[in-house]
């Protein structure tokens, strides 16, 4: 008789057990990346942390609308201090308006202030446009050039938008600090430093430059997603046995699934047009109901 109420409790808890990890929950571990973690155990734990989240946003892509490299830059200075979504529902009339760098450089600042009032800091960012449109057209010719060096002169631009702008238009490997990026690496304890070179200069060295772009996104989706900064949804990630900052937020998992943000929650992107890849809602325009 007691063997079978054993055997019975043993079945009761591995049907428990295999309901809540097909619900997705966390179960609390010891955390990952301790104090006694060695360089060569971050970096591996880091790698995988990447491998995960690659196959979690599978179509991580810029969540910028943009049709070319002067597009992507424009978008990128406007998306200061806002959200991208905000900047995408702005852009459309905008290069209606200034389609090229000529155009741009030549706007009359009050109607520019105006078209990008939406995004905020709307007078510094019109003065930033119209400078960075005239040093294309009077020192590239028009063209958005493509080297980190050349990028950084332009008003308004710094590594973090010439990053997005190379590694999006160009092709060219770089890592994008954000405010995602950054508080999430140090959650991660890939790095102590707040400075964000001091950031990108260290976190280059644990991942391949090939790597580069694509982690900036992976790790960007997940920020803006799951691991918030205010309460992130420990309980919902895929990261979790990884996270040394597991139990900084909501750990039970029914409520952290509540917390989720855009396509993972179910609620429209960022982008108005999204690549045909992605699995959630397009964003909708400035205005809609």
């Amino acid at each position: 008789m007691r063997q079978a109420k054993e055997r019975a409790g043993r079945v009761s808890a591995n049907k428990d057990s295999a309901e809540s990890e097909r619900a997705g929950a966390v179960r609390v571990r010891p955390a990952a990346g301790g104090r006694g973690e060695t360089r060569l155990g971050m970096v591996r734990r880091a790698r995988k942390i990447d491998r995960v989240l690659g196959e979690v946003y599978y179509y991580a892509h810029p969540e910028l609308d943009f049709e070319n490299s002067f597009q992507l830059l424009v978008a990128t200075v406007l998306s200061a201090q806002t959200t991208d979504l905000r900047v995408n529902q702005t852009t459309p009339r905008l290069f209606a308006a200034y389609p090229t760098p000529e155009d741009m450089a030549a706007a009359d600042p009050a109607a520019l202030e105006e078209l990008i009032r939406p995004t905020g800091f709307f007078r510094s960012k019109a003065k930033a446009l119209i400078g960075l449109s005239a040093g294309l057209r009077d020192r590239f010719g028009g063209e958005v050039p493509g080297r980190l060096e050349d990028l950084v002169t332009l008003p308004g631009v710094g590594r973090k938008t010439a990053h997005v702008v190379l590694g999006n238009a160009f092709g060219k490997p770089g890592i994008t600090v954000d405010t995602h990026f950054q508080r999430l690496v140090r959650r991660w304890r890939w790095t102590e430093q707040k400075d964000p070179e001091k950031i990108e200069a260290e976190v280059a060295e644990i991942f391949p430059k090939k790597d580069w772009t694509m982690l900036s996104h992976h790790v960007i989706f997940h920020g803006r997603r799951i691991c918030h900064s205010r309460k992130p949804a420990c309980g919902a990630c895929p990261v979790a046995q990884l996270c040394p900052s597991f139990g900084e937020g909501e750990t039970d998992p029914e409520k952290a699934r509540k917390l989720l943000k855009y396509e993972m929650g179910g609620y429209p992107g960022q982008r108005l047009k999204p690549p045909p890849d992605y699995p959630g809602t397009p964003a909708p325009p400035l205005g809609a109901a």
